[in-house]
């Protein structure tokens, strides 16, 4: 865990160093050493970043601000967190030369569904949704990911859990280098959207068919698609095995931070497998 929490520092501090203005001297803690305890609650404390500060106060000698201070500055970072969360997605693709990439989505829930009653996160219906690979409905997001051939997200998108998956490909914006070849499920189809993206943009929606679909698939194509599709199952599995049975938050918006940083934990432990 020390290698681990020194590479994300190191990478952390760079990073600020040369998109940010020069922080205030007077302050306990730098942004790269909250972000760094940030992640190591995330990947290693089932996100509790009380856990996290007390691992770094005691073997890293930092001298550690209260919880709420702590929650503020991470707030304060969250703009700049994402930016660097795009920044990595653009060197990856960068780094994919094969250009395949696979789209998925897995649920997040806010509360228990007997508690949908009382929630003060949410409220409305669009948040109630339903877990496919589960067979069980759900209260909250659907977190749209996609990833490359390493299984390493370069984007995602979030929705309210009762949109479909093909409600959030038409929403979002697919940011891929051209010739670039995306692997999808059959909740995807959508034949106009892959004319477009295929015409315009020289991406090309590889979507598992149906089976009345208007575009029947090959045998070799199936094979192709599902060998191609199937390992975002394992690294949804390893995300969601990060978090606690309850994501504990005072707001949506801070609900979805402490996601988003799993989501980028989980990008910083594939980018450092040996710094264990």
């Amino acid at each position: 865990m020390t290698d681990k929490a020194i590479a994300i520092y190191c990478f952390l501090d760079d990073f600020f160093k040369l998109s940010a203005p020069k922080e205030d001297a007077h302050c306990k803690l730098n942004d790269a050493e909250i972000a760094t305890t940030a992640l190591l609650a995330a990947l290693f404390f089932y996100g509790n970043q009380g856990s996290a500060m007390k691992y770094m106060r005691e073997h890293h000698g930092l001298k550690m601000i209260d919880k709420s201070g702590f929650n503020r500055r991470i707030h304060r970072l969250e703009a700049r967190l994402i930016a660097l969360f795009h920044s990595l997605g653009f060197t990856l693709k960068d780094l994919n030369i094969n250009s395949r990439y696979i789209i998925d989505s897995f649920p997040v829930a806010v509360c228990r569904n007997c508690r949908i009653p009382v929630c003060k996160l949410l409220k409305g219906k669009a948040y109630h949704g339903y877990n496919e690979a589960k067979k069980e409905y759900f209260y909250g997001f659907k977190i749209q990911v996609i990833v490359d051939e390493d299984c390493l997200p370069v984007d995602y998108f979030v929705l309210a859990g009762s949109f479909a998956d093909v409600t959030a490909l038409q929403s979002m914006t697919i940011d891929l280098p051209a010739g670039s070849e995306l692997y999808g499920d059959k909740g995807y189809t959508d034949y106009e959207q892959e004319d477009l993206y295929a015409q315009h943009e020289q991406i090309y929606l590889r979507i598992h068919r149906k089976i009345n679909s208007h575009r029947p698939d090959q045998p070799w194509e199936v094979f192709l698609k599902n060998h191609f599709r199937k390992p975002i199952e394992g690294a949804f599995s390893q995300i969601t095995d990060l978090f606690p049975r309850h994501i504990h938050a005072v707001t949506a918006k801070g609900f979805l931070l402490k996601v988003f940083l799993f989501l980028l934990a989980y990008t910083f432990d594939g980018l450092t497998p040996h710094a264990l």
